[in-house]
């Protein structure tokens, strides 16, 4: 084991060291923060502060005025006018950025006009008249109907058996899961080169002969796979701080962010899924290393076998329409595709306990035969030095594993 670790500590020091990984890693902060920070610069600079005026002939705002909604947040003055006549001269002379009107029939039509120049007030400015006359609305009735009448409408999709749900307000619960799929993704096809330049440029300089003297092919590589598998790691944490950071800082200017919820369950299912998934990539891309004789040859084969990987994305509108659909249980269950269709099918709908069980089961134990193949198709490839093994000659190598 001390030998595995070794190989394991030196993979990851090489990888992290080199500056295509603290480009490619570094990139993705920055590029968070790009978007966040022209996100709250539109948010900031498209605001208006000047006050929204409104025309009370139905006489609700008047009744109770400023009463009923003293708790709530306003972003701007809110200015009442006697007649549409001051509250036209006002919008004209830019004293005001809009104006509603509700008319004497307002209780009875429920129909109100809204008066503006060239862009209407921001949806946030709009949402705050809204509550105001909603606060005035529900004046006078108990508190428990008042506090109903205010938070409005929230959809909340749930499953016939109830296992699942998400709400129309937490939209983190469908976004987060396809992230995390997007980020695993590009894992993947980042680190199938790293695994390819692990065995590949090794047998290119014949440093992998002296190293097969002194350690098993097996060791070797659990080894290097769980070095890249460090590696990735890193990586990720890296960017899942950049999101957490971002969605922090978004928060304080963005109200979308402020009422989501982290989805923990598809977190949990993100990280029980990883690491065998990673393994089986492992295991195959050592294994092409260990069966081609140059690092382009590998990256050919590597860039067909990567779309075994993320397939599922292909398959988005199918997710959409019906997460249960029989191509998307086979893709449960195949291990290659298990991982990215379990977590885009659960923010979307009910994933059954055994499907969960079976898929993972089938993953790990194809994990496992992977690395455990690599290592014998490695050790066949340091035999045949400079001749590239076809498929024949990598089944008769595991085969002799067997044997």
């Amino acid at each position: 084991m001390r030998k595995l670790w070794l190989v394991a500590k030196h993979e990851y020091l090489r990888m992290v060291r080199r500056r295509s990984f603290l480009i490619g890693t570094l990139a993705v902060p920055v590029l968070i923060a790009v978007v966040m920070g022209i996100s709250i610069a539109f948010s900031i600079g498209n605001r208006d502060d000047r006050p929204l005026g409104y025309v009370d002939l139905a006489g609700v705002l008047d009744a109770v005025a400023g009463s009923s909604d003293e708790g709530m947040s306003r972003l701007v003055e809110m200015r009442a006018f006697a007649d549409e006549a001051s509250a036209r001269a006002a919008l004209e002379g830019g004293e005001i950025q809009a104006f509603y009107v509700l008319p004497d029939d307002y209780r009875q039509e429920g129909k109100l006009a809204l008066y503006y120049w060239d862009d209407p007030p921001s949806d946030a400015v709009q949402e705050q008249f809204d509550d105001h006359l909603r606060a005035n609305l529900v004046a006078g009735l108990p508190d428990a109907v008042q506090r109903r009448a205010m938070e409005g409408l929230s959809l909340t999709v749930r499953s016939a058996d109830g296992s699942r749900e998400f709400s129309s307000r937490n939209f983190m619960a469908i976004v987060l899961p396809f992230g995390a799929g997007f980020f695993f993704m590009i894992a993947v096809m980042s680190s199938s080169g790293y695994l390819l330049q692990a065995v590949t440029t090794e047998k290119e300089n014949r440093t992998m002969e002296l190293m097969i003297t002194s350690i098993q092919p097996g060791q070797l590589v659990a080894g290097k796979a769980v070095g890249l598998m460090a590696v990735s790691l890193t990586q990720l944490a890296i960017w899942a701080l950049a999101v957490v950071v971002g969605l922090a800082v978004g928060a304080q200017f963005l109200q979308p962010l402020r009422t989501s919820r982290v989805p923990w369950a598809a977190l949990g299912i993100a990280a029980l899924y990883f690491a065998p998934a990673y393994a089986l990539i492992a295991g195959i891309m050592i294994a092409i290393g260990s069966a081609v004789t140059e690092t382009r040859q590998g990256q050919q084969i590597a860039s067909i076998l990567n779309l075994m990987f993320t397939a599922p994305f292909f398959f988005v509108a199918l997710i959409f329409a019906n997460p249960s659909s029989p191509i998307l249980v086979a893709m449960t269950l195949f291990p290659t595709t298990a991982f990215l269709t379990v977590l885009m099918r659960w923010s979307l709908g009910v994933v059954p306990l055994w499907q969960m069980a079976l898929s993972w089961v089938l993953l790990a134990v194809s994990a496992g035969l992977s690395v455990w193949a690599s290592g014998h198709v490695l050790r066949v490839g340091m035999l045949r030095y400079g001749q590239r093994l076809n498929l024949r000659g990598i089944v008769r190598a595991i085969r002799g594993g067997v044997e």
